[in-house]
Protein backbone atom coordinates (compact mmCIF):
# COMPACT_ATOMS: atom_id res chain seq x y z
CA UNK A 1 0.00 0.00 0.00
CA UNK A 2 1.37 3.28 -0.76
CA UNK A 3 1.31 6.39 1.64
CA UNK A 4 -1.74 8.78 0.68
CA UNK A 5 0.89 11.87 1.09
CA UNK A 6 4.65 12.36 0.00
CA UNK A 7 7.04 14.99 0.09
CA UNK A 8 7.92 17.50 -2.65
CA UNK A 9 9.77 20.20 -3.46
CA UNK A 10 6.72 23.22 -4.82
CA UNK A 11 7.34 25.96 -7.14
CA UNK A 12 4.45 28.13 -6.46
CA UNK A 13 5.46 30.51 -8.96
CA UNK A 14 8.70 31.49 -11.46
CA UNK A 15 10.78 33.64 -9.62
CA UNK A 16 9.22 33.52 -5.79
CA UNK A 17 11.22 30.81 -3.28
CA UNK A 18 10.54 27.31 -3.80
CA UNK A 19 9.26 25.81 -0.77
CA UNK A 20 9.20 21.46 0.50
CA UNK A 21 5.41 20.73 1.61
CA UNK A 22 5.56 17.41 3.63
CA UNK A 23 1.79 16.38 3.00
CA UNK A 24 1.70 16.84 -0.95
CA UNK A 25 -0.99 14.39 -2.09
CA UNK A 26 0.30 11.12 -3.87
CA UNK A 27 0.50 11.37 -7.23
CA UNK A 28 -2.59 9.08 -8.88
CA UNK A 29 -1.94 6.08 -11.93
CA UNK A 30 -3.72 6.72 -14.61
CA UNK A 31 -3.39 4.48 -17.82
CA UNK A 32 0.36 4.08 -19.90
CA UNK A 33 1.87 5.30 -16.00
CA UNK A 34 3.71 4.34 -13.25
CA UNK A 35 4.44 5.56 -9.80
CA UNK A 36 8.44 5.56 -8.97
CA UNK A 37 10.12 5.80 -5.85
CA UNK A 38 12.46 8.71 -6.32
CA UNK A 39 15.83 7.51 -4.70
CA UNK A 40 17.99 10.39 -6.09
CA UNK A 41 17.08 13.24 -9.22
CA UNK A 42 19.94 15.57 -10.48
CA UNK A 43 20.35 19.13 -10.51
CA UNK A 44 21.17 21.03 -13.50
CA UNK A 45 24.24 23.52 -13.18
CA UNK A 46 21.53 26.01 -14.31
CA UNK A 47 18.43 24.71 -11.95
CA UNK A 48 18.47 27.86 -10.16
CA UNK A 49 18.13 30.94 -12.79
CA UNK A 50 15.63 28.16 -14.18
CA UNK A 51 13.13 28.50 -11.34
CA UNK A 52 14.59 32.08 -10.41
CA UNK A 53 13.38 33.16 -13.63
CA UNK A 54 16.64 34.02 -15.11
CA UNK A 55 16.61 31.64 -17.99
CA UNK A 56 12.94 32.81 -19.21
CA UNK A 57 11.55 29.14 -19.14
CA UNK A 58 7.87 28.15 -18.87
CA UNK A 59 6.45 25.69 -16.51
CA UNK A 60 3.02 25.55 -15.43
CA UNK A 61 2.50 26.63 -11.25
CA UNK A 62 1.94 25.15 -9.39
CA UNK A 63 4.18 22.14 -9.89
CA UNK A 64 7.03 19.92 -8.94
CA UNK A 65 9.90 20.48 -10.77
CA UNK A 66 12.73 18.35 -11.40
CA UNK A 67 15.23 16.39 -13.43
CA UNK A 68 16.84 13.04 -14.29
CA UNK A 69 16.37 10.43 -11.77
CA UNK A 70 17.05 7.37 -10.49
CA UNK A 71 14.28 5.28 -9.00
CA UNK A 72 12.26 1.81 -8.27
CA UNK A 73 8.91 1.47 -9.51
CA UNK A 74 6.31 0.73 -6.82
CA UNK A 75 3.25 0.68 -8.90
CA UNK A 76 2.13 0.38 -12.78
CA UNK A 77 -0.88 1.02 -14.74
CA UNK A 78 -2.93 -2.50 -15.56
CA UNK A 79 -1.83 -1.95 -19.56
CA UNK A 80 2.08 -2.20 -18.63
CA UNK A 81 3.23 -5.12 -20.49
CA UNK A 82 7.27 -5.20 -19.08
CA UNK A 83 7.61 -3.22 -16.29
CA UNK A 84 7.15 -4.44 -12.86
CA UNK A 85 6.81 -3.15 -9.48
CA UNK A 86 10.30 -2.94 -7.69
CA UNK A 87 12.24 -2.43 -10.90
CA UNK A 88 15.29 -0.16 -10.83
CA UNK A 89 14.81 2.41 -13.51
CA UNK A 90 15.78 5.62 -15.45
CA UNK A 91 13.41 8.18 -14.78
CA UNK A 92 13.73 9.99 -18.48
CA UNK A 93 11.77 13.83 -18.22
CA UNK A 94 11.88 14.13 -21.78
CA UNK A 95 8.24 13.49 -22.58
CA UNK A 96 6.83 12.96 -25.96
CA UNK A 97 3.67 12.76 -27.65
CA UNK A 98 2.20 9.52 -28.14
CA UNK A 99 0.50 10.55 -31.27
CA UNK A 100 3.37 12.93 -32.34
CA UNK A 101 6.73 12.16 -31.50
CA UNK A 102 7.64 15.45 -32.90
CA UNK A 103 5.76 17.21 -30.06
CA UNK A 104 8.37 17.04 -26.90
CA UNK A 105 8.61 18.88 -23.47
CA UNK A 106 10.94 18.89 -20.46
CA UNK A 107 9.12 17.99 -17.18
CA UNK A 108 10.26 19.82 -14.48
CA UNK A 109 12.26 22.22 -16.74
CA UNK A 110 10.37 23.34 -19.96
CA UNK A 111 7.02 23.06 -20.93
CA UNK A 112 8.20 22.93 -24.65
CA UNK A 113 7.73 25.18 -27.81
CA UNK A 114 4.10 24.56 -29.09
CA UNK A 115 0.92 24.79 -27.38
CA UNK A 116 0.43 20.90 -28.23
CA UNK A 117 3.71 20.48 -25.88
CA UNK A 118 2.04 22.49 -23.21
CA UNK A 119 -0.96 20.47 -22.94
CA UNK A 120 0.82 17.73 -22.07
CA UNK A 121 3.00 19.56 -19.17
CA UNK A 122 -0.06 21.89 -18.04
CA UNK A 123 -2.40 18.64 -17.97
CA UNK A 124 -1.47 15.25 -17.10
CA UNK A 125 2.63 15.50 -16.77
CA UNK A 126 2.96 18.69 -14.72
CA UNK A 127 5.07 17.43 -11.64
CA UNK A 128 8.66 15.96 -12.27
CA UNK A 129 10.99 14.20 -9.75
CA UNK A 130 12.00 16.38 -6.65
CA UNK A 131 9.42 14.11 -4.53
CA UNK A 132 9.44 10.98 -2.75
CA UNK A 133 7.33 10.18 -5.86
CA UNK A 134 6.19 10.86 -9.40
CA UNK A 135 4.06 9.86 -12.06
CA UNK A 136 5.54 9.14 -15.45
CA UNK A 137 4.51 7.72 -18.67
CA UNK A 138 5.53 3.64 -19.01
CA UNK A 139 7.62 4.91 -21.60
CA UNK A 140 9.92 7.39 -19.80
CA UNK A 141 11.04 4.29 -16.87
CA UNK A 142 13.90 2.74 -18.78
CA UNK A 143 14.30 -0.79 -16.52
CA UNK A 144 18.00 -0.62 -15.17
CA UNK A 145 20.05 -4.08 -14.36
CA UNK A 146 20.32 -3.96 -10.59
CA UNK A 147 22.38 -6.96 -10.36
CA UNK A 148 24.72 -6.00 -12.41
CA UNK A 149 24.97 -2.11 -12.00
CA UNK A 150 24.94 -1.73 -8.18
CA UNK A 151 26.01 -5.24 -7.36
CA UNK A 152 29.66 -5.76 -6.31
CA UNK A 153 32.26 -8.50 -7.86
CA UNK A 154 32.84 -11.08 -5.56
CA UNK A 155 35.42 -14.01 -5.22
CA UNK A 156 33.32 -16.12 -2.54
CA UNK A 157 30.13 -15.95 -5.24
CA UNK A 158 31.29 -15.74 -8.59
CA UNK A 159 27.05 -15.47 -9.80
CA UNK A 160 27.46 -12.34 -8.63
CA UNK A 161 29.64 -10.13 -11.37
CA UNK A 162 28.37 -6.31 -10.62
CA UNK A 163 29.88 -2.71 -11.11
CA UNK A 164 29.57 -1.82 -7.88
CA UNK A 165 27.87 1.99 -8.74
CA UNK A 166 25.53 3.82 -6.02
CA UNK A 167 22.31 5.00 -6.82
CA UNK A 168 23.24 8.51 -7.38
CA UNK A 169 26.21 7.44 -9.68
CA UNK A 170 23.72 6.47 -12.14
CA UNK A 171 22.82 10.15 -12.38
CA UNK A 172 25.73 10.25 -15.25
CA UNK A 173 22.80 8.58 -17.44
CA UNK A 174 20.87 11.64 -17.46
CA UNK A 175 24.46 13.82 -18.62
CA UNK A 176 25.26 11.51 -20.92
CA UNK A 177 21.87 11.21 -23.05
CA UNK A 178 22.17 14.55 -24.49
CA UNK A 179 25.39 14.42 -26.11
CA UNK A 180 24.72 10.57 -27.02
CA UNK A 181 21.91 11.61 -28.76
CA UNK A 182 23.90 13.98 -31.03
CA UNK A 183 26.78 12.11 -31.56
CA UNK A 184 24.71 9.16 -33.12
CA UNK A 185 22.27 11.45 -34.79
CA UNK A 186 25.34 12.67 -37.12
CA UNK A 187 26.16 9.18 -36.93
CA UNK A 188 29.53 8.80 -34.87
CA UNK A 189 31.88 5.57 -35.84
CA UNK A 190 34.38 4.20 -34.26
CA UNK A 191 38.18 5.49 -35.06
CA UNK A 192 36.67 9.02 -36.17
CA UNK A 193 37.62 12.49 -34.88
CA UNK A 194 35.05 14.17 -33.16
CA UNK A 195 36.12 17.54 -32.00
CA UNK A 196 33.55 18.82 -29.20
CA UNK A 197 32.81 22.48 -27.97
CA UNK A 198 32.89 24.06 -25.36
CA UNK A 199 34.01 20.58 -23.31
CA UNK A 200 34.35 21.47 -20.01
CA UNK A 201 30.81 21.76 -18.93
CA UNK A 202 28.02 19.47 -17.68
CA UNK A 203 26.75 18.15 -21.05
CA UNK A 204 30.62 18.99 -22.93
CA UNK A 205 32.64 16.85 -20.53
CA UNK A 206 29.99 14.33 -20.45
CA UNK A 207 30.43 14.26 -24.90
CA UNK A 208 34.09 13.78 -24.25
CA UNK A 209 33.36 10.54 -22.02
CA UNK A 210 30.70 9.20 -24.23
CA UNK A 211 32.17 9.47 -27.42
CA UNK A 212 35.72 8.14 -26.40
CA UNK A 213 33.52 5.14 -25.02
CA UNK A 214 31.87 4.92 -28.98
CA UNK A 215 35.20 4.08 -29.95
CA UNK A 216 36.23 7.86 -31.34
CA UNK A 217 39.18 10.41 -31.31
CA UNK A 218 38.69 13.12 -29.07
CA UNK A 219 39.86 16.75 -29.45
CA UNK A 220 38.21 18.70 -26.74
CA UNK A 221 38.38 22.62 -26.65
CA UNK A 222 37.37 24.95 -23.71
CA UNK A 223 38.26 27.75 -21.76
CA UNK A 224 39.03 26.23 -18.16
CA UNK A 225 42.62 24.87 -18.37
CA UNK A 226 42.20 23.00 -15.67
CA UNK A 227 38.84 21.73 -16.56
CA UNK A 228 40.93 20.96 -19.70
CA UNK A 229 43.57 19.01 -17.73
CA UNK A 230 40.69 17.34 -15.62
CA UNK A 231 39.29 15.71 -18.57
CA UNK A 232 43.08 14.12 -19.53
CA UNK A 233 43.55 12.81 -16.32
CA UNK A 234 40.00 11.36 -15.99
CA UNK A 235 40.78 9.47 -19.37
CA UNK A 236 44.59 8.14 -18.67
CA UNK A 237 43.48 7.00 -15.08
CA UNK A 238 40.31 5.29 -16.65
CA UNK A 239 42.45 4.12 -20.08
CA UNK A 240 42.76 0.69 -18.33
CA UNK A 241 39.41 0.07 -17.11
CA UNK A 242 37.39 0.89 -20.38
CA UNK A 243 38.98 0.73 -24.04
CA UNK A 244 38.65 4.60 -25.89
CA UNK A 245 40.05 6.01 -28.59
CA UNK A 246 42.74 9.05 -28.05
CA UNK A 247 41.99 12.56 -26.20
CA UNK A 248 43.76 15.80 -26.90
CA UNK A 249 42.46 19.29 -25.76
CA UNK A 250 42.74 22.76 -27.53
CA UNK A 251 41.77 26.05 -24.99
CA UNK A 252 39.99 28.26 -26.89
CA UNK A 253 41.48 31.66 -27.37
CA UNK A 254 39.13 33.38 -29.24
CA UNK A 255 41.48 34.01 -32.45
CA UNK A 256 40.04 31.80 -35.34
CA UNK A 257 42.87 31.15 -36.93
CA UNK A 258 45.25 30.58 -33.56
CA UNK A 259 42.34 27.36 -32.55
CA UNK A 260 41.96 26.03 -35.68
CA UNK A 261 46.10 26.01 -36.54
CA UNK A 262 46.17 24.20 -32.74
CA UNK A 263 43.19 21.62 -33.98
CA UNK A 264 45.42 20.77 -37.18
CA UNK A 265 48.33 20.47 -34.95
CA UNK A 266 47.12 17.09 -34.14
CA UNK A 267 47.49 15.68 -37.34
CA UNK A 268 43.29 13.59 -36.86
CA UNK A 269 40.75 14.60 -39.83
CA UNK A 270 37.73 16.30 -37.88
CA UNK A 271 35.18 13.92 -38.84
CA UNK A 272 32.52 15.75 -36.38
CA UNK A 273 32.61 19.10 -34.83
CA UNK A 274 30.03 18.89 -31.95
CA UNK A 275 28.72 21.48 -30.40
CA UNK A 276 26.86 22.28 -26.67
CA UNK A 277 27.60 26.04 -26.41
CA UNK A 278 25.65 27.75 -23.96
CA UNK A 279 23.63 30.87 -23.98
CA UNK A 280 26.75 32.84 -22.37
CA UNK A 281 29.16 31.71 -25.66
CA UNK A 282 27.32 34.09 -28.19
CA UNK A 283 30.39 36.27 -28.68
CA UNK A 284 32.58 33.41 -28.58
CA UNK A 285 34.35 32.31 -31.94
CA UNK A 286 34.81 28.60 -31.60
CA UNK A 287 31.80 27.63 -33.72
CA UNK A 288 33.39 29.14 -36.94
CA UNK A 289 37.02 27.70 -35.92
CA UNK A 290 34.87 24.03 -35.42
CA UNK A 291 33.22 24.21 -38.89
CA UNK A 292 36.19 25.52 -40.35
CA UNK A 293 38.55 22.34 -39.20
CA UNK A 294 36.21 19.90 -40.41
CA UNK A 295 37.10 17.91 -43.34
CA UNK A 296 35.59 17.44 -46.26
CA UNK A 297 32.34 15.47 -46.31
CA UNK A 298 32.06 15.81 -42.55
CA UNK A 299 29.81 16.59 -40.07
CA UNK A 300 28.74 18.85 -37.68
CA UNK A 301 25.83 18.14 -34.36
CA UNK A 302 24.56 21.71 -33.19
CA UNK A 303 22.86 21.17 -29.79
CA UNK A 304 23.99 24.24 -28.19
CA UNK A 305 22.10 27.13 -26.62
CA UNK A 306 23.01 30.05 -27.93
CA UNK A 307 20.45 32.04 -29.02
CA UNK A 308 19.63 34.47 -31.53
CA UNK A 309 21.08 34.25 -34.94
CA UNK A 310 24.89 33.32 -35.22
CA UNK A 311 27.67 33.36 -38.45
CA UNK A 312 28.78 30.36 -41.03
CA UNK A 313 31.66 30.36 -42.89
CA UNK A 314 29.09 29.65 -45.63
CA UNK A 315 31.78 28.78 -48.14
CA UNK A 316 33.64 26.76 -46.56
CA UNK A 317 30.53 24.54 -45.69
CA UNK A 318 28.99 24.71 -49.20
CA UNK A 319 32.69 23.67 -50.48
CA UNK A 320 33.16 21.04 -48.02
CA UNK A 321 29.89 19.07 -48.61
CA UNK A 322 29.26 19.47 -45.75
CA UNK A 323 26.58 18.44 -43.49
CA UNK A 324 25.28 20.34 -40.64
CA UNK A 325 22.12 18.91 -38.66
CA UNK A 326 20.42 20.52 -35.44
CA UNK A 327 19.36 18.11 -32.93
CA UNK A 328 17.27 19.03 -29.89
CA UNK A 329 17.46 15.86 -26.75
CA UNK A 330 17.84 12.45 -28.02
CA UNK A 331 15.33 9.72 -29.38
CA UNK A 332 14.18 6.33 -27.03
CA UNK A 333 16.49 3.68 -29.17
CA UNK A 334 19.70 5.90 -27.70
CA UNK A 335 18.43 6.08 -24.04
CA UNK A 336 18.51 2.15 -24.23
CA UNK A 337 21.68 1.94 -26.60
CA UNK A 338 22.71 4.45 -23.90
CA UNK A 339 21.83 1.82 -20.98
CA UNK A 340 23.78 -0.90 -22.73
CA UNK A 341 27.13 1.03 -22.79
CA UNK A 342 27.08 1.37 -19.10
CA UNK A 343 26.17 -1.98 -18.61
CA UNK A 344 28.59 -2.99 -19.88
CA UNK A 345 31.22 -1.48 -18.30
CA UNK A 346 32.10 0.39 -21.66
CA UNK A 347 31.06 3.81 -20.16
CA UNK A 348 32.01 4.13 -16.79
CA UNK A 349 30.06 6.18 -13.78
CA UNK A 350 32.74 5.77 -11.36
CA UNK A 351 34.58 8.93 -11.98
CA UNK A 352 34.19 12.69 -10.95
CA UNK A 353 32.15 13.52 -7.57
CA UNK A 354 28.51 13.13 -6.35
CA UNK A 355 27.00 15.37 -3.51
CA UNK A 356 24.09 14.43 -2.42
CA UNK A 357 21.30 17.05 -0.75
CA UNK A 358 17.94 16.27 1.17
CA UNK A 359 14.56 18.22 -0.45
CA UNK A 360 15.08 20.68 2.48
CA UNK A 361 18.93 21.44 1.18
CA UNK A 362 17.44 22.86 -1.99
CA UNK A 363 18.57 25.90 -2.32
CA UNK A 364 22.39 24.53 -0.93
CA UNK A 365 22.25 22.05 -3.54
CA UNK A 366 21.09 24.92 -6.20
CA UNK A 367 24.40 26.92 -5.43
CA UNK A 368 26.80 24.17 -5.37
CA UNK A 369 24.96 22.90 -8.84
CA UNK A 370 25.97 26.78 -10.06
CA UNK A 371 29.40 26.72 -8.58
CA UNK A 372 30.43 23.15 -9.40
CA UNK A 373 29.97 22.78 -12.71
CA UNK A 374 32.89 20.99 -14.28
CA UNK A 375 33.51 17.80 -15.71
CA UNK A 376 32.14 15.02 -13.55
CA UNK A 377 30.80 17.22 -10.92
CA UNK A 378 26.91 15.92 -9.78
CA UNK A 379 24.40 17.42 -7.40
CA UNK A 380 21.99 15.43 -6.32
CA UNK A 381 18.71 15.75 -4.40
CA UNK A 382 17.53 12.55 -1.99
CA UNK A 383 14.27 12.92 -1.01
Amino acid sequence: MLPPTHKALILTQIGSPLHVDPIHPMPQLVPGSAIVQVLCARLLSYSRDIYNGVRKYTLPTPSIPGGGAIGRVVAVANDATSLQTGDLVLCDIYLRGRDNKDVGALVGIHDGHSAAAKRMVHGEWRDSTFAEYVKLPLENCFKLDERKLLGSSSVSDPGVAGLGYSAEQLLYLASFAVPYGGLRDVGLDVCETVLIAPATGMFGSAAVRVALAMGANVIAMGRNASALEQLKSDHLNSSLRASGGRLETVPITNDVQTDTAAIASFGLPIDVYFDISPPSASDSTHLSSGILSVRHGGRVSLMGGIKGDVALPLGYVMHANMTIKGKWMYERDDILKLIKLVESGRLRVDYGSVKKYALEQWEEAFEVAASEAGPGKVVALVP
